[in-house]
Order: C-alpha cells, then structure tokens, then sequence
C-alpha cells in the first residue's frame, strides 16, 4: 500500500496543531519543521481549506498562515509510534519526587479517552510489553528535605539562601538564582546562579534552603539541557585518571565488561602464547586499581605499572599475615 496518504494525513494533523500553538506561522517556518518544500505547504493548506478548515494567508511582514477565529481541533494530531512512546512506563520515582505522579496519570487518562478504539488498545498493551528503568543497578535513596521549597522558588523565579555542604564537609551559605531541576539517574541536581556563575547543587547536600523577596535573574540565553550537557563533558574530562595494563585469564574476560563506573576498559588485545589477554584499564586512583586487581586472584596480572605491581605484593603479604596470625590464633 502507497505510504504517501498516511504520511500526508500526519502532516496535515501536525500543520493544524503547530497553528494552534503559535497562532501564525509562516509557510517557510512551517517547511523548516516538518522538513518539506514551500510548495509542499502550499498544497497542504489546500487539502486543509478544501476539507472545511479556515485557515488564512496573511501577505506582508508579519504575515503568515493562521487559523480563522480561534479554530479548534479535538483531534490529538499522534500517529501510532508517538502514541505508544507517551504510554512507555515513565520513571515513576522521579515523577513522584516532584509530586507529579497522579497528575501524569490522570492526563494519560485523558489522552487515553480521546484515541480511537484500535490505538488505545496499542496504547494499553505497550506498558505490558516494554518496561524502561533509568535508575541503573544502584538506586540512592537520599533526603531531600529542601526538595519542595526549590520547586517553588523555580516557579514563582525567587531568590533562594542556601546552606550547603561542600565534599570536603564544609558548609557554605550563598544567596542563589534558581535556574532548574535535574534528575541522575535517581540522584537530583538543583541548578543555580551565584555571582553570574551557573553552578550545580546535590539537593541532598542542601542543608537548609529559605525563600527572599526578591525575584530571581535568569540569563535569556540559558538553557538547561545544554548547560547539563557541558557540565557532564566538563566532569569526566577532568576524572583522575590511573592508567593500568593488565593481561586476564580468557575466562576471566567476560566478567570485565562489567567493570562498573571506577574501572574503565579502554582497550583489548589480542591473546598472547599462553591464550591471556592483555587488556588496558582506567582508574580513578592506585587504591581502587589495586583492590579491583586482588579480587581476580590468580586470574589477573598487573603489567604496568611497576608501582601497582610493588603495592598489589606489599597488600597480599599483609593479607597473608593477617590471616596466618587469626589461624594460628584460633588453634
């Protein structure tokens, strides 16, 4: 069956509600989103005025296209894929945090009582066939007593007084300007401005947090996705580093792609005579790089460096004692 009709119909749907939205776009802004020609537009607002939708062309500066008197649709404009992707499972947890988990629901409902009678029975089954958790292996359960109060300073844009605590235990207070929320994994970020320094606070590490009367400056260029992006880029490009090159029994591989955060792999070799594989590792530092090395026994060896090499004997000697002494003890 020719895709261009279906293919058409959503268009046309995303045409009607992106007029909906904006109140008047031009035919140029219009192409640039859904990614067609001029022409193409022109021809769509066509169908939509022969199909008995006022919309109007509006020549000059300042013009564009624009639905006559307030013309509304109850028509959701979704095609089946973006209707499944709204009923993915969402983090609930995070939704929960900000207090809107009945709220989300009761707008799935909604949505939900709108589709016809084949999608909102996609739309049920999707949550029974796909389950999305962002939380990873390690869920961190902290308190966040500040919480609510950053929320309200965020929507009503009030300066906040902050006393935080730093990772070094120390405990400062600053008057912020808050900017936004984000969350982790399962751990949440409160974003603000000090000084015209765009900076990011541990909510759990917010030791108390009080409203001022005075409004919040929130710099028009802002934007908080990228302003996360960057700071992630700047965390791991300034990550300590201790380079080690180890080679790993064959079946001892496997288990190292599940290193975890603090144990990078960067690179593996090919199996040398005896069929051990040399591998390059990422540490934060010698003390993490030296208990992960212990934990493989006999199935992994330090190549390099000589240092990691002298401590990894100097701490399995000490363990040796250790133990020999509690034996010796205990008989």
């Amino acid at each position: 069956m020719d895709g261009t009709i279906p293919m058409r119909a959503d268009r046309l749907l995303s045409i009607l509600m992106m007029l909906q939205v904006h109140g008047r776009l031009t035919a140029r802004d219009l192409a640039e989103q859904l990614e067609v020609s001029e022409r193409t537009i022109h021809r769509d607002m066509e169908a939509l005025s022969s199909a008995g939708v006022p919309v109007v062309a509006q020549r000059g500066q300042g013009g564009g296209w624009s639905l006559l008197d307030r013309y509304q649709t109850t028509l959701t404009g979704l095609n089946l894929g973006e209707i499944q992707a709204l009923f993915l499972p969402k983090p609930t947890h995070l939704l929960a945090d900000l207090g809107w988990n009945q709220a989300f629901e009761a707008a799935l409902l909604k949505l939900l009582a709108t589709l016809p009678a084949a999608n909102r029975q996609q739309a049920e089954l999707v949550s029974q066939r796909i389950h999305l958790d962002p939380t990873g292996w390690q869920r961190w359960d902290e308190e966040m007593a500040a919480f609510p109060i950053l929320q309200t300073a965020i929507w009503q844009e009030r300066q906040l007084q902050l006393v935080y605590e730093r990772s070094d235990g120390k405990l400062v207070e600053r008057v912020v300007n808050p900017l936004g929320l984000v969350a982790k994994g399962s751990v949440w970020y409160f974003i603000a401005s000090v000084d015209q320094e765009v900076r990011s606070y541990r909510i759990s590490r917010i030791q108390s947090a009080v409203l001022t009367e005075f409004p919040s400056i929130r710099p028009s260029e802002f934007n908080l996705a990228d302003y996360w992006q960057r700071s992630l880029v700047e965390f791991n490009a300034n990550l300590p580093r201790f380079e080690v090159m180890v080679r790993v029994a064959p079946e001892v591989l496997p288990r190292l792609r599940y290193a975890g955060y603090f144990a990078r792999i960067e690179q593996i070799g090919s199996p040398d005579a005896a069929g051990w594989i040399p591998v390059a590792m990422r540490f934060d530092a010698q003390q993490a790089a030296c208990a992960y090395v212990l934990g493989f026994g006999a199935q992994m060896e330090v190549l390099e460096p000589l240092e990691l090499r002298e401590r990894i004997v100097q701490t399995a000697k000490e363990a040796i004692a250790l133990y020999t002494k509690a034996f010796v003890t205990s008989n």
